[in-house]
């Protein structure tokens, strides 16, 4: 699977080493037009948001994007909760999983 920043990178190539239009160069890259011009979001816009889902999700393992929202609400911070939860996905976050109890068949009467 190829990234879009991939694409317009082979879209820009090859404007500038053939003659190609860049409605030709996005049809051959498999690139809509609309994705060649528009801006990428910079990660730097989120960073400093992600380093604070970080420090959450370290100090409260037990929370997962959904509880991490609501104390980011509560802290002032008011994004929307997909926001929060692609942050999250994108840190490799995730909700430690339980350990099952062990029933003994002695235990029982």
């Amino acid at each position: 699977m190829v990234s879009a920043s991939q694409r317009r990178h082979v879209t820009r190539y090859l404007t500038s080493h053939y003659p190609v239009t860049v409605r030709r160069a996005c049809r051959l890259g498999r690139l809509s037009r609309s994705s060649y011009y528009s801006e990428p979001i910079r990660p730097a816009r989120d960073a400093a948001l992600r380093e604070k889902i970080r420090a959450l999700a370290r100090s409260r393992v037990r929370y997962g994007y959904k509880r991490i929202h609501i104390l980011l609400k509560r802290e002032g911070i008011h994004i929307n909760h997909k926001r929060v939860h692609r942050l999250y996905c994108l840190e490799g976050l995730q909700i430690k999983a339980k350990q099952k109890r062990q029933s003994s068949i002695f235990m029982r009467r």
